[in-house]
């Protein structure tokens, strides 16, 4: 443990624990008040100290991006991992290993090729997967609409091939791109709908589907009801971030992830602020750039977490960040920021920032800083 956060070399990741614990509440509140499971994704942070806080909180069971989460998290005792992501016949090896261990591994499919790797599987070596079918709720990334003849298929070679179909899943990822509730109340019902719909289409040919799993963070915080719904998932909203900002479903006094610099340098003619705080640090994710706000790559606060009014992080090289002030701001940067300055920088994207570090350093609300070590890597 650390003193204080004057003590830390920079560029790094702060976690504001006390932000951190009101938003996974926050979650948690919303899947108790709609009668559903709340399944975190983790891949947002890869930390045991934050998933335990979510455990803590009332999550049961955790969503991973890799195998490579699934086995840290396992080895940590969480046993209930859903692998939300299309299973690769060549990874099924490392999923059999999980579940002889112990683990209760759900993977997932969208396709018939798919579907018969996976039952292929489970005749060669006895074992019988439970699956869940990914269902396309908004044309976002991957899946299986809920009318097409292709799903009633992928769920008859399934059940019928070995395996365990367990249920339906999907990801409203289209509603990044959304920023009134209004709108975010009508993608929450399309993927809940879109997602019931395969479930029952299923069930009407005589095969099982218990579980209806759905979500994002604007999704699951903007839900009317879920009905029909078993079980929410969703991953940044443990830190949140300013694409969620601009999406409308968190305050930037809410955001719990920041980036520590320093300022390194100035070119005042330029009005530049030059810090160590680069794209290595903050990551090259701009998502914010096809939003209402451009934030480029950050706000800038104080070493207290307070936003400094008009000061942005826009632009970045490898190492160098370079902030600057609102045009028309008149600010004498060498006097009010000089080299050696400590700045935080509030990022677009959590689980992008906080994937450039090998560890966060937990800021509590006494001041005191510990370690939490993240996961890296597939």
């Amino acid at each position: 443990m650390t003193s204080s956060i004057d003590s830390l070399d920079t560029p790094v990741a702060v976690v504001d624990v006390s932000r951190m614990q009101r938003n996974i509440q926050r979650m948690q509140n919303q899947a108790n008040r709609q009668g559903v499971r709340l399944r975190p994704h983790v891949k947002t942070t890869k930390c045991e100290q934050v998933v335990a806080a979510q455990v803590k909180a009332g999550a049961q069971g955790i969503t991973v991006s890799t195998l490579k989460e699934a086995q840290a998290f396992f080895a940590q005792g969480i046993t209930d991992i859903l692998y939300a992501v299309a299973m690769a016949p060549t990874k099924l090896n490392q999923a059999l290993a999980l579940r002889r261990a112990g683990c209760s591994l759900t993977i997932v499919t969208d396709s018939v090729a798919g579907a018969r790797a996976i039952t292929d599987f489970c005749r060669t070596h006895g074992e019988r997967f439970e699956v869940f079918i990914e269902i396309d709720s908004d044309h976002h990334r991957s899946g299986v609409r809920s009318d097409d003849p292709v799903l009633i298929e992928i769920a008859r070679i399934l059940h019928e091939g070995g395996a365990v179909l367990k249920g339906v899943m999907t990801h409203a990822g289209e509603s990044y791109k959304l920023n009134t509730l209004e709108a975010l109340q009508e993608i929450a019902e399309i993927e809940r709908s879109e997602c019931g719909m395969a479930a029952e289409a299923i069930r009407s040919a005589g095969l099982p589907c218990q579980e209806v799993s759905v979500g994002s963070t604007p999704t699951a915080l903007s839900a009317v009801h879920l009905d029909g719904v078993t079980e929410l998932r969703a991953g940044v909203y443990v830190f949140f971030d300013l694409v969620m900002h601009n999406v409308g479903v968190c305050q930037l006094d809410e955001l719990a992830l920041s980036v520590l610099t320093t300022v390194i340098g100035h070119q005042p003619e330029k009005g530049w602020i030059i810090t160590d705080s680069g794209w290595m640090a903050m990551s090259r994710d701009r998502g914010t750039q096809s939003q209402q706000c451009d934030f480029g790559y950050g706000l800038v606060c104080d070493t207290e977490g307070k936003l400094i009014d008009g000061l942005q992080l826009r632009s970045a090289n490898q190492e160098h960040g370079v902030a600057s002030f609102e045009e028309g701001q008149q600010v004498e940067i060498e006097q009010q920021f000089p080299i050696g300055t400590r700045l935080r920088i509030l990022p677009n994207h959590a689980c992008a920032t906080g994937a450039q570090y090998q560890a966060y350093e937990a800021l509590d609300e006494n001041g005191e800083i510990s370690l939490w070590p993240r996961l890296n890597g597939w």
